[in-house]
């Protein structure tokens, strides 16, 4: 006999707290507080299994916001037997009311209520798709070289906006900005006893913040050099490698951002995972007017295929001709013809991965019916 016993559990999830609402079935919640910590999150499922033993047996269910506490949680539920979800933050549903009245035992009444729903009356359950341990691992490689590539670009920006600030030009000589010359240049500026101290000073710290981020940058990339060696991102890194504008940096981003490739069905749904597709706006007599892009997603990945799809339009025929006769229709929009080029490559980008990803698994399948 299948017990029909449900113990729910809506968690809001801290750094320093697991704040929870537990139900048996359509009963009244209650709340219970653990500490988001090793004994903390052992005595939730300590509880939750007692909880379950004292009613004869019951599935143990448990919902919880995707943040940046990762999916820790997640695993060690479903290694203690209970199932778990993790739900997406931007697609849960709160009135007007729920936004201004925000607290924890709210939130976790609110995921309490989606979860125990969608197992009582099917509801939508606006879950996200739980990577596995060797792709949150990758990510953590990609991850680290493009917020240091961010650092990198920070401190180029404040080094010329001190050197505007105090009114120095480029003297005759010195080449673009940050070639060689121009490192010369600025590193004589910070040493001339001429220059104020506090110039001087400022403008010595930032050379070093930047030196120290480069050669940050040269290790990180022999890093992903030897990640997109690695047989299970091999293969795909280098199909999507191939593709105008595209380097391997964001290739290998892409690859470990999707994960699976086979997750997503349609084209839409990678344009709207990325966030890069517009909102709508359709109600009774009012037709589909569409506004901003949803800008929902990794916005790493965006600034990438931003990169990539401009470098595309100035060098690839065919993309620019669909750029110009996008900005043709209306030349003050060259913004949303540019996003247009984005969810095009984007698009492009898992057509390929997905076929790549496809042709590998099978190659792993034959290998390993030849080695019985």
């Amino acid at each position: 006999m299948v017990n029909s016993n449900f113990i729910f559990v809506g968690c809001d999830l801290h750094e320093k707290t697991l704040v929870n609402r537990i139900a048996v079935n359509r009963e009244a919640s209650e709340k219970r507080t653990y500490g988001n910590t090793v004994p903390g999150r052992a005595k939730l499922i300590a509880d939750l299994k007692q909880r379950a033993a004292k009613i004869g047996g019951a599935r143990i269910v448990l919902a919880y916001e995707a943040s940046g506490q990762g999916f820790l949680l997640c695993d060690q539920l479903k290694a203690a037997g209970i199932e778990c979800h993790v739900l997406a933050p931007t697609k849960i549903e709160r009135s007007s009311k729920q936004k201004r009245n925000k607290n924890d035992d709210g939130d976790a009444e609110r995921l309490l209520d989606i979860i125990r729903s969608h197992y009582l009356a099917g509801t939508r359950l606006p879950a996200v798709w739980v990577p596995d341990l060797q792709t949150r691992d990758d990510r953590e490689t990609l991850r680290s070289r493009q917020d240091l590539g961010e650092k990198q670009t920070g401190l180029k920006a404040q080094i010329q906006t001190l050197i505007k600030r105090q009114g120095f030009g480029k003297p005759e000589g010195v080449k673009g900005n940050w070639s060689k010359s121009y490192y010369g240049w600025l590193k004589a500026m910070s040493e001339e006893k001429t220059r104020g101290e506090g110039f001087r000073t400022a403008l010595s710290s930032l050379l070093r913040q930047l030196e120290f981020v480069v050669e940050e940058l040269e290790r990180l990339d022999r890093a992903i050099d030897r990640l997109c060696e690695q047989p299970h991102l091999k293969p795909i890194v280098e199909e999507l490698d191939r593709e105008q504008g595209v380097g391997q940096l964001t290739a290998a981003a892409y690859a470990v951002e999707v994960g699976d490739f086979d997750r997503f069905k349609r084209r839409q749904q990678i344009g709207a995972y990325w966030g890069i597709t517009p909102g709508s706006n359709e109600s009774g007599e009012v037709g589909d007017r569409k506004g901003h892009i949803t800008r929902q997603g990794s916005p790493r990945i965006r600034r990438l295929l931003c990169q990539a799809a401009w470098s595309r339009v100035q060098h690839n025929e065919k993309e620019r001709e669909f750029y110009q006769r996008l900005v043709k229709r209306n030349p003050k929009r060259k913004k949303i013809a540019l996003v247009a080029a984005m969810r095009r490559l984007s698009i492009q980008l898992w057509h390929v991965g997905r076929k790549a990803q496809a042709e590998m698994k099978e190659a792993q399948k034959v290998a390993e019916t030849s080695n019985r």
